[in-house]
C-alpha cells in the first residue's frame, strides 16, 4: 500500500536536526511525523527512531519513512507547486538532475539548475480554463435552446403521428367502398370480355373453316392432274412429304392408305382424305416460291467457262499473268460479290404459317366498352386510395421510430437525427450519419465503405450519452467486421474533429456537439481545489 508523503527541501538539515523535521504539506498525514517521537511506519508494518525518517535509507516497506529521498522505489513525493497544481511524483526522480516539479522542490540536493515555473503555468492554465468555461456556457445555452426545439418537434411529431392515425382510419373505409365497388365493376366487365372472347374464337373459327376450305379445293385441283374430278394414287404420290413413314418415299400402297383405301377420290370424299393430309400437304405453288431462282450465268462466265475448257490450264503457268490482268480479275471478283449480293432471294413465308395468326381481334363493341372503363376508373380509384394508405402508413411507421428514439435525457440530441456530417483527410472521406451509419470513402475515386451501423449509447454508466457505438460494418479481409466508436465533447459548434484507428478495423472518432455541454459552474468553482492559483 502505498502513501502519499510530504517532500523535504533539506534533508542535510534534518540529519543534522538543526531544524524542525518537514513534514508532509498534506493535513491528514501531519500528524504522524512528530520529531520527539518514535515513528510508525504509516502501514503499521514496523516503528523506528524518528532519526532514521529521511536518512536515504528505506525502512518502512510503504516507503513512508523516506518522504524526501529517494531511497525507496515504491515511495511518492509530494510537490507542493505554489501557484499551480500540487501533483505526487514517484521517489526514485528525488534528486536525479531533472526538474519534475515546477517549485523545483524535487532537486533540492542534485546540484540542478531549476526555475520556479509554477506561476507562468497557474497563469496558462487559469487562462485555457476559461477558454473552456466560455465554450462550456455558450455550449450550454445551445443545448437549452436545442431542448427547448426537441420539445416543441416533439409535439409536433406526436400531434402529426394523432393527424395520421386519423387519416389512416379514413383511408382504411375509404379502400374497403372502393375495392367494392372496383369488385362489382369487375364482373360485368369479365362477362362482356368473355362474351366477346367467345364471339371472336368462334369467327375466328368460321374464318379458319372457310379459308380450309378453301386451301382443300385450291389442293384438289392441284392434285387433279388430268382434271377428271378424282384424285388418284398416281396423283397424290408425286408429294413425298405426305411419307408417313418418313423413309423418303411415298408407295402406291401408303398413297391408298392415304386416300382411305380407295384408288381415287373425287370432292365429296376428298373431305375425310383433307383432314389426315393437311398439316404435311406442301401447296405447289409454294413449293414453287420456295425454290430459289436458277442461277443466270453472266456472259463474262460464259467466256470464262469457255477458255479454260478450251486451253488446258498447263499451258499457263502462274507467273504468265501480267498485273493488269490480275488487277482486272480483282476488279471481276469484286464485281462479282456485288452481283451475288443482290441475287440473295427475300424470305419466302413458310407455308405452315397460319394466316388467321395476324388477324387482330376487333374492338370491343359501345356496351362492353363502357363496363371496361367504368371497371378501369374503379381499379384506379382503388389503387389511389391504397397507395396513399400505404404512404399514410409508412410516414407513421417514421415517426413511430423518431418518437421513440433514445435522443437523450432531454431529447438534446434529436437535431442530430437525419442529418449527416463529414471529414477531410489527406486520403479519405469520413461521414458520420447520427443514428444511422458511419462510412469511409477514398477521396480521389472509389467505393464508399461501411464503418458501422448504429448501434446503442456506450458511455460509462455516470455519464452514457457521451460515446456512441456504430458497429456490424462491412467486413476487413480475414478479420472482423468494421465498427466505429464516436466520442463526444463540449463544442459550440457540431462538427467531426478526428478520426483514427487504434486497432484494426476498429475506428475512433472525435465529435463536438452542444448537446454535450453541461451547466457551468462559476470560474471560482472550477478552479477549486487549486487555491494555490
Amino acid at each position: 500500500m502505498d502513501f502519499n508523503l510530504a517532500g523535504v527541501h533539506w534533508l542535510s538539515d534534518l540529519l543534522l536536526c538543526t531544524q524542525p523535521l518537514p513534514v508532509p504539506t498534506i493535513p491528514t498525514e501531519r500528524q504522524f511525523y512528530e520529531e520527539n517521537k518514535p515513528f510508525t511506519c504509516l502501514d503499521g508494518s514496523s516503528t523506528i527512531p524518528f532519526d532514521r525518517v529521511n536518512d536515504d535509507y528505506c525502512d518502512c516497506r510503504d516507503g513512508s519513512d523516506e518522504p524526501g529521498t529517494a531511497a525507496c522505489p515504491n515511495g511518492s513525493f509530494h510537490c507542493t507547486n505554489a501557484g499551480f497544481r500540487p501533483t505526487f511524483i514517484p521517489s526514485s526522480r528525488i534528486n536525479d538532475g531533472i526538474c519534475d516539479c515546477c517549485d523545483t522542490t524535487d532537486e533540492y540536493n542534485s546540484g540542478a539548475t531549476c526555475q520556479n515555473t509554477c506561476r507562468e503555468m497557474g497563469r496558462k492554465e487559469r487562462e485555457s480554463l476559461q477558454i473552456m468555461a466560455e465554450i462550456t456556457k455558450e455550449g450550454f445555452l445551445l443545448k437549452q435552446q436545442l431542448i427547448h426545439e426537441a420539445k416543441r418537434g416533439q409535439e409536433d411529431k406526436q400531434g402529426k403521428l394523432t393527424e395520421l392515425q386519423g387519416s389512416k382510419k379514413g383511408l382504411e373505409e375509404k379502400v374497403e367502398a372502393l375495392r367494392t365497388v372496383k369488385e362489382t365493376a369487375e364482373d360485368p366487365e369479365k362477362e362482356a370480355k368473355e362474351r366477346h372472347l367467345k364471339a371472336w374464337e368462334e369467327q375466328k373459327e368460321l374464318i379458319r373453316m372457310e379459308k380450309d376450305k378453301t386451301r382443300m379445293a385450291e389442293a384438289f385441283l392441284e392434285l387433279d392432274d388430268d382434271a377428271d374430278g378424282y384424285v388418284s394414287v398416281a396423283e397424290l404420290q408425286s408429294h413425298l412429304e405426305l411419307d408417313p413413314d418418313s423413309d423418303g418415299s411415298l408407295s402406291e400402297t401408303e398413297t391408298q392408305g392415304l386416300l382411305g383405301g380407295a384408288d381415287k377420290v373425287d370432292t365429296s370424299t376428298f373431305e375425310t382424305v383433307w383432314s389426315g393430309i393437311k398439316d404435311k400437304y406442301l401447296s405447289e405453288v409454294s413449293q414453287g416460291q420456295s425454290e430459289p431462282p436458277a442461277p443466270v450465268e453472266t456472259p463474262q462466265e460464259e467466256e470464262s467457262r469457255d477458255f479454260v475448257s478450251d486451253h488446258d490450264s498447263d499451258h499457263y503457268p502462274e507467273d504468265y499473268a501480267g498485273e493488269e490482268d490480275v488487277e482486272d480479275d480483282e476488279e471481276d471478283d469484286h464485281e462479282e460479290e456485288e452481283e451475288e449480293e443482290e441475287k440473295v432471294p427475300p424470305t419466302v413465308q413458310t407455308p405452315e404459317k397460319r394466316e388467321d395468326d395476324e388477324v387482330s381481334m376487333p374492338p370491343y363493341d359501345t356496351e362492353t366498352q363502357s363496363l371496361i372503363d367504368a371497371a378501369q376508373k374503379a381499379r384506379d380509384d382503388f389503387d389511389e386510395a391504397e397507395r396513399a394508405l400505404r404512404e399514410v402508413d409508412d410516414q407513421m411507421k417514421n415517426l413511430e421510430k423518431e418518437i421513440g428514439f433514445d435522443f437523450g435525457p432531454s431529447a438534446e440530441f434529436a437535431y442530430l437525427y437525419s442529418q449527416c456530417y463529414e471529414l477531410s483527410t489527406s486520403e479519405y472521406i469520413y461521414r458520420l450519419c447520427p443514428f444511422n451509419r458511419v462510412s469511409q470513402k477514398p477521396k480521389f475515386g472509389g467505393s464508399e465503405t461501411n464503418l458501422g451501423l448504429w448501434g446503442q449509447w456506450a458511455g460509462p454508466e455516470d455519464n452514457l450519452y457521451s460515446v456512441m457505438k456504430y458497429d456490424h460494418g462491412q467486413g476487413c479481409w480475414q478479420g472482423p467486421n468494421r465498427s466505429t466508436t464516436v466520442k463526444l465533447t463540449c463544442g459550440k459548434e457540431t462538427v467531426v474533429t478526428s478520426t483514427s484507428e487504434p486497432s484494426r478495423c476498429e475506428y475512433l472518432m472525435e465529435f463536438t456537439t452542444p448537446a454535450v455541454c453541461q451547466e457551468p459552474a462559476s470560474l471560482d468553482e472550477v478552479l477549486h481545489g487549486h487555491t494555490e492559483l
